[in-house]
């Protein structure tokens, strides 16, 4: 099994330009919230689950992926998925499912639109291309670089 340092390694490999990198700042983070907000939108029986019920529980299989690679980024993507999970949820309450829906799904085409150009400056593919897991390793690659200029130690 690859160490998430082994993953982190490769992702930064394939992401060296500073405008590749700085679109991933940008868009990542929405990337992750779209696809959280567009799960929750998912209908649920309302006698057995709540609304968001499909994106806890991804977010819960995502956090076990990193968990198991590194406790630190598993620790801190956890309050990350927390911290949009409340956003998410908040949202849903306010604006209702298919106001939710295609705001999110506005923000996945943009954001992934963003992406793709930044591959285009660093003339590489995305890595998920390659390995779907990497669609896991782009948030936690980020959440490191964070935690790093937060000061904390720079492990994986």
């Amino acid at each position: 099994m690859r160490t998430m340092q082994d993953w982190l390694d490769s992702y930064s490999a394939d992401h060296q330009h500073p405008v590749n990198q700085r679109l991933h700042w940008l868009c990542v983070p929405p990337i992750v919230w779209s696809v959280v907000a567009l799960l929750w939108t998912i209908p649920v029986p309302p006698r057995f689950l709540q609304p968001g019920a499909w994106a806890v529980l991804a977010m819960v299989l995502a956090f076990a992926w990193y968990w198991k690679r590194s406790h630190r980024l598993g620790g801190a993507l956890l309050l990350a998925f927390a911290l949009l999970a409340l956003l998410t949820g908040l949202l849903f309450n306010r604006y209702g499912a298919a106001n939710l829906r295609w705001s999110a799904l506005i923000v996945f085409v943009v954001a992934w639109i963003g992406q793709f150009v930044g591959h285009q400056f660093e003339g590489r593919r995305p890595s998920f291309l390659t390995d779907l897991s990497y669609l896991l390793v782009g948030p936690a690659w980020l959440m490191e670089k964070l935690l790093r200029r937060l000061g904390f130690k720079a492990s994986a």
